[in-house]
Order: C-alpha cells, then structure tokens, then sequence
C-alpha cells in the first residue's frame, strides 16, 4: 500500500500519518467519493490539455483524503494517499458517488493498483476504476 507524498512525482517524501495511524486510515470506510481533475503541470500550456486525476474521499467524520496515481508518487505502491488539505484550488470534480460506508480507503488504494504505465495504467485509468468499483 501507498504512503502520502504531499508533492507527488518525486523523491522527496512526506509522510503525514505515523505507519499506525496510516494502517488505522486505511481500513477507515469510505462515505463519499469524488473523481478529480486538474491540470498536469506547467508543462500543459506547452503540450495541450495534459491533466492529473484522482480521488478525494470522504470519511464518516468528514475529513478527506485524495487517493491518486503518479510515476514516482510511492515507494511499495504508485497510488497514494495524500490528505485533501494538500489540494490547491485547481482541481475540479468531474463526477461524485455515495459508498455509503461499503468500501475502505484501502479498497480504494488497491483498485488503483501498485504500478503506474503512463498508457496501460496511468491516473486517469486508475481514478475511472476506482470510482466504478
């Protein structure tokens, strides 16, 4: 399973949680989902409409938490958790989905699976999955 980087696509990893409150986290149900997009980077203005997706989950005590996929986001898993307060304001909601409690984060981090393949796995198929399980 994924650790949080606040940063994402880099080696400098930053850890919010302790490794017991991460595995505490993980198996905390999931109320809400919402599928995320925002641009990729800078380098969007210069290749077209190049974006990043994930999703931000939301728990019985409504704090939020958004689970996305990037090459170099993780160590033993390229999907990760990341507290939703690390979102700056260009990510917009795409679609949304009531779970109602019947699905974990960790259901979450699994379903985006471990490795990232920019074209047979990357973020985008990762979120879709995520919000269809």
């Amino acid at each position: 399973m994924g650790a949080s980087s606040s940063s994402g696509g880099n080696s400098n990893f930053n850890y919010d949680l302790s490794r017991p409150a991460l595995t505490n986290l993980y198996n905390t149900p999931v109320y809400n989902a919402e599928r995320v997009v925002r641009p990729l980077d800078s380098s969007s203005k210069r290749f077209g409409k190049v974006s990043h997706s994930g999703v931000r989950v939301t728990l019985a005590d409504n704090s939020q938490y958004l689970v996305h996929k990037g090459d170099g986001y993780g160590k033993s898993s390229q999907t990760v958790v990341t507290d939703a307060q690390h979102m700056k304001s260009d990510w917009k909601v795409t679609s949304a989905r009531n779970f109602q409690g019947t699905k974990t984060v960790s259901d979450f981090v699994k379903t985006g699976h471990s490795k990232y393949n920019m074209f047979t796995d990357n973020c985008h198929q990762a979120s879709n999955r995520m919000m269809k399980q």
